[in-house]
């Protein structure tokens, strides 16, 4: 007879439904900015915020380090990654291997039901970049992405790219922040649509690794001009700062002549 307590089964499908919540919460919060790069995310703090004991957050922080968006530090713990030159690199060019093998692949045996669906997630994607709905890009671009390879008959690839997709969402986000990236997205896209309702395998696969390549580049790009900001700033900073120095001596001599002259004190 059950005696209403919560059985060891209970106990771990809570932990890891809690987990699963909390992950996705933390995992929103990193990419719309909440969490920035650099951030130390600690289990305590986070365990008091959610009201939960600290194992389904180390279970969540555990599964964001394995999607790259945290890394942990000894001493310190879970800090958000910063933007990776070589993990952009890596999972870019993994796609650009995969996702063409997987179109590949589906699009001879396309039915009306699936051009009904990226039609239908191709028209959210749209109505999402005109309001700027930023937290709606990556995970709408990843959806038009996977609804393309929804009929390849290759789990463990699929399986592969979903994550790798799931990667890029925050690089999506940066990649996208200009009109002429968010439009050539949309134009792409339907594109891609045209090529597969044509039954054009060779093209369409062609234009989705060069589709990839595009924003492989653009991305690089961005955080390329991000940087060069960046260290045009420090620069101005640090010529502020050599500035207000070189004040403060000025001020300290002019300081000591003023104190000398009404001592009388011959300058000369």
């Amino acid at each position: 007879m059950n005696s209403g307590s919560p059985t060891a089964a209970q106990k771990g499908l809570k932990h890891r439904t809690l987990s699963a919540a909390i992950l996705d919460q933390l995992r929103q919060s990193i990419l719309d900015g909440t969490h920035p790069a650099g951030t130390q995310l600690r289990q305590d703090a986070l365990a008091d915020a959610y009201g939960v004991s600290r194992i389904p957050v180390r279970e969540a922080l555990f599964q964001l380090e394995a999607e790259g968006l945290v890394r942990m530090v000894p001493q310190k713990g879970a800090i958000v990654s910063e933007l990776s030159v070589e993990e952009i690199n890596d999972v870019f060019e993994l796609r650009r291997i995969m996702e063409p093998r997987l179109l590949e692949r589906a699009i001879p045996l396309f039915t009306d039901a699936d051009f009904t669906k990226l039609d239908a997630i191709h028209a959210r994607f749209t109505a999402a970049t005109k309001a700027h709905d930023v937290s709606q890009w990556g995970i709408l671009n990843a959806d038009f992405h996977m609804a393309l390879y929804d009929r390849a008959a290759l789990p463990r690839t699929r399986q592969i790219v979903a994550a790798l997709l799931q990667t890029s969402d925050r690089y999506t986000r940066l990649q996208l922040s200009t009109t002429e990236a968010m439009d050539r997205a949309k134009s792409e896209h339907a594109q891609l649509i045209a090529l597969c309702r044509a039954g054009a395998v060779a093209e369409a696969t062609s234009f989705l690794d060069g589709h990839i390549g595009k924003v492989h580049a653009d991305l690089l790009r961005v955080i390329e001009q991000r940087a060069a900001r960046a260290k045009a700033a420090d620069g101005l900073r640090q010529g502020a700062g050599e500035a207000t120095t070189q004040e403060a001596g000025a001020d300290t001599r002019r300081g000591a002549r003023s104190k000398s002259l009404a001592k009388g004190e011959d300058l000369r």
